[in-house]
């Protein structure tokens, strides 16, 4: 029984990693990343479709994105999506491929993006220790049933607080790398 609360705290807190690497790869830094264009939605013939199911999305130099649809006539629908987007790029459509020219980071925009990237970070360890809580509490509710000892419960609190420290520690690693991609010059 306490083998499945720990299981399923492992499995939360896999996902939110995946989920602060997902919102991560979304945060533009220096370079152009076609990760950047998952997030937009294309209203294509009324249907709104992730703009990376509507053509091939590829960066063929560090700050250039190249996005080559397989419908043409989805083009100006895709330029329009990228417009709205809070991306703040000006795509240039030449009616074959939309281009996508990564303007510099300022060093100011950079350090916005550094806090934000810690603020994404501390809030996927809040989540870990919330789901370190949640879990501690169910092993509680165990021992106060009498269906675990009092050795039990200890040795369960000392797996799931290992298993936090685990995941803590790979935030702060990628929040780390994300933090360097973002200063590099």
């Amino acid at each position: 029984m306490h083998d499945d609360i720990k299981k399923t705290s492992q499995e939360k807190m896999k996902k939110t990693i995946n989920v602060l690497k997902k919102d991560l790869a979304g945060l533009r830094a220096g370079r152009a990343n076609p990760q950047i264009l998952d997030r937009i939605m294309v209203d294509y013939y009324g249907v709104p479709t992730p703009l990376n199911q509507l053509g091939s999305i590829s960066a063929p130099e560090p700050r250039l994105l190249v996005i080559s649809p397989w419908d043409t006539n989805a083009l100006k629908d895709i330029e329009k999506a990228i417009l709205k987007s809070d991306l703040g790029i000006n795509p240039n459509n030449d009616g074959k491929v939309i281009r996508l020219v990564m303007p510099e980071l300022t060093e100011e925009r950079r350090k916005e993006l550094t806090k934000v990237v810690r603020k994404k970070g501390e809030e996927a360890k809040v989540a870990i220790r919330s789901i370190r809580r949640d879990a501690n509490d169910q092993y509680r509710k165990l021992k106060k049933d009498s269906k675990i000892t009092e050795d039990e419960l200890r040795i369960a609190e000392e797996e799931i607080q290992q298993l936090t420290d685990d995941h803590v520690k790979e935030i702060d690693k990628i929040v780390e790398a994300k933090e360097a991609e973002i200063m590099e010059v």
